[in-house]
């Protein structure tokens, strides 16, 4: 039995439990149908114990799952083994953050909204390390060295053979922070610019001339699953990152980007306009 479940694990089983509770079935109907105890429908269900491919095929079944492409998505969940490279971290960096490495890596596509930083997966090794020099409590150099290993390593779902598409949209706010002066904040945003030119990457910028604009109070990252029911929204809190799964939840956050596109730059104006801040420092 697993002690500390995964992010993901957990969510497998949290995904088990909704198709239990809208068949109208308890935990003890679901092990009467397995064969096995409460208990043990109720470890599945925290990501405790694993699924077999089997047996999730036939709680699906007797749950009255018609969706196959969902089910499909499940069983490859229970088919993943080893231990991805987030794993060297563990006991170094909190549980969430490689929480969110496992969640990018499984994405099939990915969304962030931001105000006040660059997102992390554009942010160069010197942006990064100021960054963290802010962290309060202040953190020691060899965990703020951790931290920028770890934000840099993530950044490799956007590359190699088969790159995940990834779409940021940025406030002007976010380009104009210095974060360790205008060297650093020059190279900074000529790297954006040089990620904005691959093709999964797209770029946009909201200016401050667009005026007010919703969720302009939060830090927003949205990873899309394999089918729409395992999207997951990521909030980046103070005390750590918070996990969204709920599916009122994700169309909301779906709709927040699709206002969000509309009141942006499209690419070739938000890649002109970087030029124009870079020019200014």
């Amino acid at each position: 039995m697993r002690s500390n479940p995964t992010g993901r694990q957990i969510r497998f089983g949290a995904e088990l439990r909704r198709l239990r509770e809208r068949a109208g079935l308890t935990a003890t109907d679901a092990g009467q149908l397995l064969g096995i105890k409460q208990n043990q429908v109720s470890n599945m269900e925290a990501g405790r114990v694993g699924v077999s491919a089997e047996r999730l095929r036939t709680l699906a079944r007797h749950y009255v799952c018609s969706d196959q492409e969902f089910v499909s998505a499940l069983v490859d969940m229970t088919g993943e083994r080893g231990r991805g490279w987030w794993e060297e971290y563990r006991g170094i960096l909190s549980a969430g953050l490689l929480d969110l490495a496992e969640v990018e890596h499984h994405a099939t596509r990915l969304r962030t909204a931001i105000t006040a930083h660059i997102p992390g997966l554009l942010q160069t090794v010197e942006h990064a390390r100021e960054v963290f020099r802010q962290v309060v409590p202040v953190l020691s150099p060899p965990e703020i060295e951790h931290r920028v290993s770890f934000r840099i390593k993530r950044q490799a779902t956007l590359y190699g053979d088969t790159p995940t598409p990834y779409q940021a949209i940025i406030h002007e706010a976010a380009l104009r922070m210095q974060f360790g002066g205008p060297k650093v904040a020059r190279a900074q945003l000529d790297h954006v610019l040089s990620a904005g030119e691959r093709d999964n990457i797209t770029i946009q910028v909201i200016p401050f001339s667009a005026g007010a604009f919703p969720g302009s109070g939060q830090s927003i990252y949205y990873s899309h699953g394999p089918v729409p029911q395992l999207d997951t929204v990521h909030l980046d809190q103070v005390h750590g990152p918070i996990f969204l799964s709920d599916g009122t939840q994700l169309a909301e956050y779906q709709a927040l980007f699709g206002r969000l596109e509309e009141m942006a730059l499209n690419p070739a104006e938000s890649q002109d306009f970087i030029h124009s801040i870079i020019r200014e420092l």
